[in-house]
């Protein structure tokens, strides 16, 4: 699933080529919406919440989507067509006067008042790259089950909205913390700080998205830039020791793939890990 910098930048990408343009055009395939029309409506924007995106329209209209693991947005130009191959995957088309804006495989696709949007997304936490960030208010949800596993709770979108898997487990790393180590052992201010900090470097004219090594290693090369995602196996880039990984456990949601350094991060075992729990909200 895609991390909240890069929904972020969805957001942004539909943003520049949409907003103040009026659709000419609307087709929706998905059985809830397949009569929907929006010809004529003008866009005002579109934001993220977390990994939620929000495309506000003229008259009370927001069109949430979300990626999940397989959505994808692709704009392009006036005159320009999706590629053929593309074609099924579609899920709605939005075309204007100048670019055409595709949703494929879009899992999340509705259409409701932008008066009501707290209903599709008011579930959520402390977005960190929202403009009312609250990092106090962070804590505080996190805080609030002490014998929670910290890398379940941070990915717990009603805690603090916007981590998915590959910042968690940088950012345990970066602390020095075992991801299955109680939320209550955990000093959570500065641990928060930095995960703000991180992904609004990402998001930066300075950063390049989630591979931007001057946010983890400072290396560039691949299989470098990050200190433990996806580096199962291969020696810790600190101290030598080789970086583990638990595999997820399909429908339980305390339960992901989780890559760490038992050197670096000593702590519970992932055996130790609670598991079960209540779900993650998205």
């Amino acid at each position: 699933m895609p991390e909240g910098d890069s929904v972020w930048r969805v957001a942004r990408r539909l943003d520049d080529r949409l907003s103040g343009r009026r659709f000419v055009r609307s087709d929706f395939r998905v059985p809830q919406h397949a009569t929907a029309e929006l010809a004529g409506r003008r866009v005002l924007s579109t934001v993220s919440r977390g990994k939620h995106l929000l495309t506000r329209l003229d008259g009370d209209v927001t069109l949430h989507t979300h990626l999940r693991m397989d959505g994808e947005w692709s704009v392009v130009r006036a005159g320009k067509v999706l590629p053929r191959r593309l074609q099924p995957d579609v899920r709605v088309v939005l075309a204007t006067d100048g670019p055409t804006a595709y949703a494929l495989r879009m899992p999340v696709v509705e259409l409701v008042r932008t008066t009501r949007e707290a209903d599709v997304v008011g579930h959520l936490g402390p977005d960190l790259l929202g403009p009312d960030w609250d990092p106090a208010e962070a804590v505080r949800r996190l805080a609030a089950d002490p014998a929670r596993p910290l890398a379940a709770a941070l990915l717990d979108q009603r805690n603090l909205a916007g981590l998915g898997n590959l910042w968690v487990n940088e950012l345990c790393f970066l602390r020095g913390r075992s991801p299955w180590t109680p939320v209550g052992e955990v000093d959570l201010p500065p641990l928060v700080d930095l995960a703000a900090r991180l992904l609004r470097f990402s998001v930066s004219g300075a950063g390049t998205g989630q591979r931007t090594a001057q946010v983890t290693t400072g290396d560039p090369r691949p299989g470098h830039d990050h200190w433990v995602s996806g580096r199962a196996g291969r020696p810790c880039l600190r101290c030598g020791t080789t970086v583990r990984v638990v595999a997820e456990v399909p429908g339980d949601a305390e339960r992901r793939r989780t890559w760490w350094c038992p050197r670096c991060q000593p702590g519970p075992a992932p055996e130790a890990g609670r598991t079960g729990g209540a779900g993650l909200r998205r």
